[in-house]
């Protein structure tokens, strides 16, 4: 099962429909919270998301709308006995937030929160699972947006294992071991019955001006969840607050090459009548599928397409 579900979408000033922002990557055994912001823990039960779903988080900075709900997560990962290890990712430079939300209030704290504060151009280690990697963005405060990507394997093709005599076991030997010696003795390469299969991936970028390392972190992925404060009218209210457009947001997608993107991050400013037009205005840019999230609303990462059938 690899979905986001989106807890919350508002910018600065939650809304009657829009919550702050809340994200919750399934990948697999992984669960992936982005930027817990006021309100998350009661999203996460509606949606039914327990604390035992959370493997890692991510936070891109320490503006309100994308932590405040950080201290309830954390007290909750703590006061349920999570027993599994939960990788925190935060920009360096505010380790001081982090240490203010962490101790927020009284209560028995757990070794199971391990922070993983991160800088400069590398990557992410939080661990097993997918690579998550890091990169800084445009904003008025040091602000990180993350990459997951999981390794590029092979398919295995029938028709090319029967050729060349591979079957049962040898099967998993030749998908393991790369080349192997058949039961006639004939020596098979992997590259001969399997075409490579490009890893799935996804973006998430929040709170950023246009810049190089949102076209990195989005590069080919299969969905970019990005912000979108304003409409193209603001460009330039965007510009000097730091933040991105639909259009800009569109743009991106399609400089990138992204296969699917949801748009998030909403000025309070905008009204249900608005919507369509966030949509219309990355769309303008971008050809592919563009959702405009939602709270509670569930979008499944793209599937891949078998090699030979199309598709990147």
């Amino acid at each position: 099962m690899r979905e986001l579900v989106i807890l919350g979408t508002a910018s600065a000033v939650p809304t009657k429909r829009r919550n702050h922002n809340g994200y919750f990557l399934r990948w697999d055994q992984e669960g992936i919270l982005f930027d817990p912001g006021e309100g998350t823990q009661r999203q996460m039960r509606f949606a039914g998301l327990a604390p035992s779903d959370v493997t890692q988080v991510c936070v891109t900075h320490f503006h309100g709308d994308h932590c405040l709900g950080l201290p309830g997560v954390l007290q909750g990962i703590a006061r349920t006995r999570v027993a599994h290890p939960v990788r925190v990712a935060y920009p360096a430079a505010g380790e001081e937030y982090w240490k203010r939300l962490r101790e927020a209030t009284v209560f028995d704290d757990t070794a199971t929160v391990n922070p993983r504060p991160v800088g400069g151009e590398g990557g992410c280690p939080l661990g097993p699972g997918p690579r998550v990697t890091a990169l800084p963005l445009s904003h008025r405060i040091p602000t990180f947006g993350y990459r997951i990507q999981e390794p590029d394997g092979w398919t295995m093709l029938p028709d090319r294992l029967a050729a060349r005599g591979v079957r049962g076991p040898d099967i998993g030997r030749l998908r393991e071991q790369g080349e192997i010696r058949t039961a006639a003795g004939d020596r098979v390469t992997l590259a001969e019955c399997a075409a490579p299969r490009k890893g799935q991936s996804m973006a998430f970028v929040m709170d950023t001006r246009w810049c190089d390392n949102a076209l990195r972190l989005a590069d080919q992925v299969d969905l970019l969840v990005i912000e979108s404060t304003f409409l193209d009218c603001e460009a330039e209210l965007a510009q000097e607050t730091g933040h991105l457009t639909a259009r800009q947001a569109g743009r991106v997608a399609r400089e990138a090459g992204a296969r699917q993107l949801v748009l998030t991050h909403l000025s309070e400013r905008y009204g249900l009548g608005d919507d369509p037009r966030f949509v219309a205005e990355a769309a303008s840019e971008f050809p592919g599928s563009v959702v405009l999230a939602q709270d509670l609303h569930r979008v499944p990462l793209p599937t891949r397409p078998r090699p030979g059938l199309g598709g990147r």
